[in-house]
């Protein structure tokens, strides 16, 4: 009552981070080992854990044991800046996280203490001040999750249960009520699935105790994807949760309040219960700490009370004390603007029915009709039972997921089969497509009608999903058993029409049973949301011959009217191949009777229906004569309907028959060709678009001989192939079309371009003989170069063809070019613009140079900078500083290396984009320099007396089993293969993936880049079985291991093991940037045995090839203008190289 009257009356404030403020303690070892007395217990913990086997040390939850004063400390002061609420010390206090540790039987123990201690502090401050102060039973994800699989190889794979989660969050629950909390607060939510464990391991508890708290839920967006670690978004994640009523939904964690807000907005949108935020201070930065301020936050968060987005505010990671004061006072003279619906007395919302996977789907009244995909099926399905008979998952959920394709809105999953264990089955297959996005995102019907097969697929899945289904032929009590742990799922519920006496068939008694079982679900002993019942009134199979079934089509149309008025609020469903199973094997006849069957029933109510999804005709395209004697079996007008159908099923016998006798699909076949029957334009661009080189030069040579439509060769080029490039680069630049496409494109473009070149040249060479004083015009000229002592060049060679394609002469210097090669070449060709790319840290300072060199030779062409290790921060701050006489700008990739260049060398734009480009870079500098002076170092000599300490006694290094050099020539490629890392291969490619899908091989699961990823690294495949069974590259590599010393920061490197003579020095750095939270202020060097401890001690170094014979491979694609081959190889080189590396380091290992 307290917290509803608060919450209607002012913003409340939570407290922020623990762990940040602990980390200010500085407590070591010992202090997670103490024994400790407090507040007059002078048994609050004895000394068990002196010899305890595991490093306690971060172990933050059992701080409440052996430094409670230090907890109670911070609760206090929390409470003090103004926090109406504080957390629990108790985020990871679950068996599951304490396990880990060893500490699974303290459980009970550390719960229980934290939250008295919160308590204490609660009513200590609460004195002081007058004003009540609440504790809120921290609750936290745990170490596991329950929907993404450990196991890269094992996508069905988990390594814990949800009845194993819901066991262990139960005894956390009844330990902190047991210790004073007055809320349930289930945060930091990354899987939505463990969360619903959480909240079902609260409701069992509410219902043991008799009574009932209030809950609140935080869920965690991860990244600016919108979306938590799982990939769900905001508005799927509440409808997840929402069936455990909570007072309070929100977001925490992971994100700084300004990324968080439009996430927060969303939530706020959909949420119907108070909302809050508790963000981090920022962003992480470079050292892994946060920069902002409670003066930053408490102005952003007063905005967000102010647009009524939440009722309740505070931190997380990175804030204190000082930031809660901020925030408190920030909001202190604001009443709520956010007022939701149901609360305080207020109407509630409208109630829609509301499903998720990792998106939410609103069914209203007026929503498109919705497809269940049937084909997940073992009953209905021979393929889908075959392929899970033969064990065949990964082929399994493709069915899944070309449903999807074709249109379900909804999918139906069912293993019901006496051969089969339902129940493994179900969770293998549900925790398999939990983890393939293009399926995840849509709900899941859990179909069986075994009850506990059902549950085991609710237990996988993190969406709400829809049972299917619960009858009232199981008797009244069971069904009331049935449908209240449904609810206690957060599912929907599909209810037969199916009662104690049987099957609903006829009109009356689809009618009578659904009244019935509505009553029981929406009464209080269940409180079932009527939104969430769905009826199943029995689609019947028609057309048997038998005439007691004629009317099953009209009776179900009829009840669905009905049940739908007198049954307010439910959906109204039916498994539609039943209707007309009479027919089976004639496609053309079954799908057009489900299409008229649809299209009256829908008219009549109803809501969904399990379909083949993509397989249902337009009810305007089925022919006349065949769609009215559809309608004549529906609806049962005909009593010769059945007869009519038989005899039109005896046609459709035939002509399948003689269609398979033809072993042809001419129409198919003439679909796929009918992109050659358009012009000759049409036709270009067409095969630019899809790559296809087999006509182009026929195609080329069509239009360069109509010399109406394209006079010169050139109009042929600025026409219809510069009109395709367009459309490439428009595609491109949205997203809709991949980098690989696009060297494909262009490889058709230079083909085209090569054959019409001769053409053009000669008709220069007439022209110029007609005219020799005539100028030539030329087009844009881009320099490009990877700067000295850098091999690297895949990035820029793709700049390069992207440039090419876009009519620009690009002179491509290559790799490891020195500074006045550079500058020598640019103005030898006339450059008009240069672009620096490099891939190592040491490229960074040579493009200072390049730029300070080009400053001093007074020249005025615009420098680009890219590659992997290159940032517009960088740029700003270290290169474009050097050169003032022209723009300096980052380039991120490929993409964007166009618009640029097209901008610097338009007149009318370039003053602009340049002035534009100064004044960011300028700001950027400012910021840049403003965040140093807020930076502390320790001088050097100080870093050194904090350098890491190691006791070398008794720790005598391994010698290495040989020492010297052993050089390791012709490896095998095949025996590299294993070891190659793919992720950088598809940045190469510039593929990438959205969260879950970003790395390799889930970025084939990816719905914007998967496809495309597929396809290149197929290619990639086909090349690497080339280069390995032809040797073409040839793989070198040597390792050595020579004695060591550390002397300070540097390592000297000894001939041999006499170590009279030093063979060289390696130098090392010292961190010296001043944090609070590290003991030891780090160099390589400390590694090393000093010389002065006497200690043998030793070093490893080892460089490797696997580019032998690439300048070959490169030249045989250079010579076919074979651009993607050529970036092919170089990037397979590459992975070559680093497996190499990382198998000679794992053989000296």
């Amino acid at each position: 009552e307290y917290l509803l009257k608060t919450f209607e009356e002012r913003i409340l404030c939570i407290d922020g981070a623990m762990g940040t403020v602990i980390q200010q303690y500085k407590l070591e070892e010992a202090d997670f080992r103490a024994s400790a007395k407090f507040a007059g217990d002078d048994n609050w913990h004895d000394d068990q854990f002196k010899d305890h086997p595991k490093e306690l040390k971060g172990n933050n939850d059992l701080l409440s044991l052996t430094r409670p004063d230090v907890i109670n400390e911070i609760h206090r002061r929390y409470f003090a800046a103004g926090a109406d609420i504080c957390e629990t010390n108790t985020f990871s206090g679950t068996t599951v996280a304490q396990a880990d540790y060893a500490l699974e039987h303290l459980v009970y123990d550390i719960n229980y203490k934290s939250a008295k201690l919160a308590k204490m502090a609660a009513m200590d401050v609460e004195k002081e001040t007058g004003r009540r102060r609440m504790v809120a039973a921290a609750i936290g994800p745990t170490n596991r999750t329950l929907s993404i699989s450990p196991k890269v190889e094992n996508a069905a794979f988990r390594n814990i249960t949800f009845q194993e989660l819901v066991t262990a969050y139960k005894e956390q629950i009844g330990a902190l009520v047991d210790g004073g909390a007055d809320i349930i607060l289930v945060e930091t939510i990354f899987d939505t699935l463990n969360a619903k464990a959480a909240l079902f391991a609260v409701d069992i508890y509410f219902e043991e105790v008799g009574f009932k708290m209030p809950v609140m839920i935080s869920g965690t967006i991860v990244d600016m994807s919108g979306r938590t670690l799982s990939g769900q978004t905001g508005e799927a994640f509440w409808v997840s949760v929402r069936h455990a009523n909570p007072m309070c939904v929100g977001l925490n964690c992971a994100l700084g309040p300004d990324q968080m807000r439009p996430f927060m907005q969303r939530i706020s949108n959909v949420a119907t219960c108070y909302t809050h935020a508790y963000p981090n201070a920022g962003l992480p930065n470079a050292m892994g700490g946060y920069d902002l301020k409670g003066e930053d936050m408490a102005p952003i968060l007063r905005q967000w009370a102010i647009d009524g987005l939440v009722n309740m505010i505070g931190g997380c990671c990175g804030t204190t004390p000082d930031h809660i004061k901020c925030i408190a006072d920030a909001v202190s003279d604001l009443t709520p603007t956010r007022r939701p619906p149901g609360w305080a007395g207020r109407p509630p919302a409208e109630n829609y029915m509301r499903l998720s996977g990792l998106e939410d789907m609103v069914v209203k009244e007026d929503s498109v009709f919705q497809n269940i995909g049937e084909r997940c099926n073992v009953a209905g399905s021979l393929l889908f039972k075959k392929l899970i008979v033969n064990n065949d998952w990964a082929k399994a959920a493709e069915v899944a997921q070309k449903q999807v394709e074709n249109g379900a809105q909804i999918l139906d999953v069912n293993f019901d089969d006496g051969m089969l264990d339902g129940v493994d089955c179900m969770r293998k297959f549900c925790n398999l497509i939990a983890t393939e996005p293009e399926i995840a995102k849509i709900p899941v019907v859990i179909d069986s009608s075994k009850f506990h097969i059902c549950i085991a697929g609710l237990e996988c899945l993190q969406g709400k999903c829809i049972v299917n289904s619960i009858s009232l032929k199981v008797g009244e009590e069971q069904f009331i058993k049935d449908a209240k742990l449904v609810r206690r799922y957060g599912a929907a519920v599909i209810v037969m029409a199916f009662d104690e006496e049987g099957q609903a068939a006829g009109r009356d008694d689809k009618i009578r049973i659904c009244q019935r079982a509505y009553k029981i679900l929406t009464g209080p002993q269940v409180g079932f949301n009527p939104v969430d019942i769905i009826f199943d009134l029995n689609i019947l199979t028609i057309c048997t011959g038998l005439e007691e079934h004629n009317n099953y089509g009209i009776d179900f149309i009829e009840a669905t009217k009905v049940v739908k008025a007198t049954c307010p609020g439910c959906k109204i469903s039916g498994g539609l191949s039943n209707l007309s199973f009479s027919f089976r094997g004639l496609e053309e006849i079954r799908e057009a009777m489900h299409s008229v069957f649809l299209f009256h029933a829908i008219k009549a109510g109803m809501d969904m229906a399990i379909v083949n999804a993509g397989k249902l005709p337009m009810y305007d395209d089925i022919e006349a004569e065949l769609r009215n004697m559809c309608e004549d079996a529906v609806l049962n007008r005909n009593p010769e309907a059945t007869e009519k159908l038989l005899e039109r099923a005896e046609q459709e016998k035939t002509r399948l028959e003689e269609l398979k006798a033809g072993g042809v699909d001419h129409k198919k076949k003439a679909a796929a060709a009918q992109w050659r029957s358009g012009t000759v334009k049409e036709r270009l661009i067409h095969s630019l678009i899809k790559g296809l080189d087999e006509f182009i030069e026929a195609d080329t040579e069509e239009a360069r001989v109509d010399t109406v439509a394209y006079p010169k060769p050139l109009n042929i080029i600025e026409g219809p192939l510069m009109e395709g490039m367009n459309i490439i680069g428009d595609l491109f630049g949205s997203g809709k079309m991949f980098l690989p496409q696009v060297i494909k494109s262009a490889r058709v473009m230079k083909k085209a371009v090569a054959y019409l070149t001769p053409f053009m040249e000669a008709e220069k060479a007439k022209m110029l003989a007609e005219n020799p004083d005539m100028a030539e015009s030329k087009p844009g000229c881009v320099l490009l170069a990877t700067v000295k002592g850098d091999v690297h060049d895949i990035g820029k060679n793709i700049v390069g063809v992207v440039l090419g394609c876009n009519n620009y002469n690009v002179v491509d210097m290559g790799v490891m070019q020195p500074c006045n090669d550079i500058l020598d070449k640019a103005a030898e060709c006339g450059a008009d613009v240069i672009g620096l790319s490099g891939l190592i840290t040491p490229s960074l300072d040579e493009m200072v140079t390049v730029a300070k060199e080009m400053q001093r030779r007074n020249m005025k062409v615009p420098l680009l900078i890219g590659g992997a290790t290159t940032s517009r921060m960088h740029t700003a701050v270290k290169i474009e500083p050097q050169y003032s006489n022209a723009p300096v700008l980052h380039v991120l990739d490929a993409s964007r290396a166009v618009a640029v260049v097209s901008s610097l060398l338009d007149k009318e734009l370039c003053d602009d984009f340049a002035e534009d480009t100064r004044e960011l870079y300028a700001e950027m500098r400012e910021e840049h320099y403003a965040s140093l002076e807020e930076r502390k170092f320790l001088t050097l000599a100080q870093a050194r007396q904090k350098a890491l300490k190691v006791d070398w006694k008794g720790r005598e290094p391994i010698k290495p089993s040989f020492l010297g050099k052993r050089a390791y020539n012709n490896v095998p490629l095949e025996e590299l293969l294993p070891y190659i890392d793919w992720n950088p291969f598809f940045a190469v490619w510039q593929l990438r993936g959205k969260y879950p899908n970003r790395g390799y091989p889930k970025i084939f699961e990816d719905e914007t880049v998967g496809a495309e990823a597929k396809k290149v690294f197929d290619d990639a495949q086909k090349m690497l079985k080339e280069i390995v069974a032809g040797r073409k590259l040839q793989a070198n590599g040597v390792a050595a291991f020579f004695p060591a010393n550390s002397v300070g920061d540097d390592i000297e490197v000894y001939e041999n093991d006499e170590r009279a003579k030093t063979i060289g020095c390696l130098a090392t750095l010292r961190q010296q940037e001043e944090r609070a939270d590290v003991d030891a202020y780090l160099a390589m060097s400390d590694f090393i045995a000093p010389k002065s401890s006497g200690v043998k001690d030793y070093i490893g170094l080892f460089a490797v090839t696997a580019g032998l014979g690439m300048d070959k491979l490169i030249a045989s694609y250079e010579a076919k203008g074979d651009d993607y081959g050529k970036i092919m190889a170089q990037a397979l080189g590459d992975r070559l190289a680093e497996a190499f590396a990382e198998k000679l380091h794992a053989d000296v290992r």
